[in-house]
């Protein structure tokens, strides 16, 4: 694996999943885990055997030790973090419906991860980055949109790739605003892009093309839309194409599309991708749908698992599936 970074910025949270019911069909009590979006990714990709760091707000409170303590376990770097005795850990409670597939309830209002800023950067954070990953959830106060954006800039000036995974999850916004103005200056600022299905159509509501028409006008050079079971789409601005996906029992979607951005950016880091390396994947289509087949198992694998740190994948696991469904 390459022995440069993928260092991965937002925020770290704690799930709490439901367990058992009661007579009245409440949930009997809830197990947490480790999660949030970009710190999913850090470790999927550390799980893989890449070099993987988190950069973000920590609580001092026991979530924040928890989650800490999970990261350094799953063998992500933590140099990037600040500890935070101004607001307590963010909270998601996960409900999960007859087919695995989650919903969410956020505690987020005011939380340690909204408190980090461009000065929390320690001098050496973007030093031998390949990939510096982010996704929308830190854009949804203002301050830390400044935060996300200055970073992915830093990010670029230290000839690092910035990844954006859109990872809409709009209870996080304020209420009666659209986040479409929003997001845009941070997509713009993306060397690769991934969205859900159902984000990909929520951005584009002029049509598909239009929107990447306006993805091409920034640094995007490669988009990825997964949709579950169905074929994934990717797009570049000369090309695009259509993989089959893999087809498994969903146990727990919470971190599918974190696993998935953890094996694609591992393998753009292994490749030291730069945004002209980008280019040439798309003149070499065996290697780039070898790397997306992978990413997309790294997420199937981890749909029959429960949680989000736990449910990731080591790299031999993920080969061992691959071979099997092949």
């Amino acid at each position: 694996m390459s022995t440069r970074s993928v260092l991965c910025f937002g925020e770290a949270l704690i799930d709490l999943h439901a367990s058992g019911r009661d007579e009245h069909g409440f949930a009997a009590g809830f197990v947490p885990f480790a999660g949030g979006a970009p710190a999913n990714v850090a470790v999927a990709a550390a799980r893989l055997g890449g070099a993987a760091r988190f950069a973000g707000m920590l609580s001092h409170d026991r979530f924040g030790d928890f989650l800490l303590d999970s990261l350094q376990r799953a063998g992500v770097g933590t140099d990037d973090i600040v500890r935070s005795d101004q607001a307590n850990s963010a909270l998601a409670f996960v409900t999960l419906d007859a087919h695995g597939e989650r919903s969410f309830s956020f505690y987020r209002e005011r939380s340690a991860d909204l408190l980090f800023r461009p000065a929390h950067f320690r001098a050496d954070t973007f030093r031998d980055v390949a990939v510096f990953h982010v996704c929308s959830n830190s854009m949804t106060d203002p301050v830390l949109a400044d935060t996300t954006r200055e970073g992915m800039q830093r990010a670029h000036g230290a000839g690092a790739l910035v990844s954006f995974d859109l990872n809409l999850r709009p209870a996080l916004w304020p209420s009666g605003t659209d986040p479409h103005p929003l997001l845009w200056p941070a997509l713009h600022l993306a060397d690769v892009v991934k969205f859900s299905a159902e984000e990909f159509s929520w951005l584009a509501v002029d049509g598909e093309q239009a929107a990447l028409d306006r993805l091409w006008l920034g640094r995007s050079r490669l988009v990825v839309v997964t949709d579950g079971a169905k074929p994934l789409r990717w797009f570049h601005p000369d090309a695009e194409g259509e993989l089959p996906a893999y087809t498994v029992e969903v146990v727990d979607s919470t971190a599918a599309g974190d696993a998935f951005m953890g094996g694609l950016l591992c393998c753009l880091a292994e490749l030291d991708a730069g945004t002209e390396r980008l280019d040439h994947l798309v003149g070499e289509l065996p290697r780039l749908h070898a790397m997306l087949r992978f990413a997309a198992a790294c997420g199937a694998l981890t749909v029959t698992r429960q949680g989000s740190f736990a449910a990731m994948p080591r790299g031999d696991e993920v080969l061992a599936f691959m071979e099997q469904q092949a």
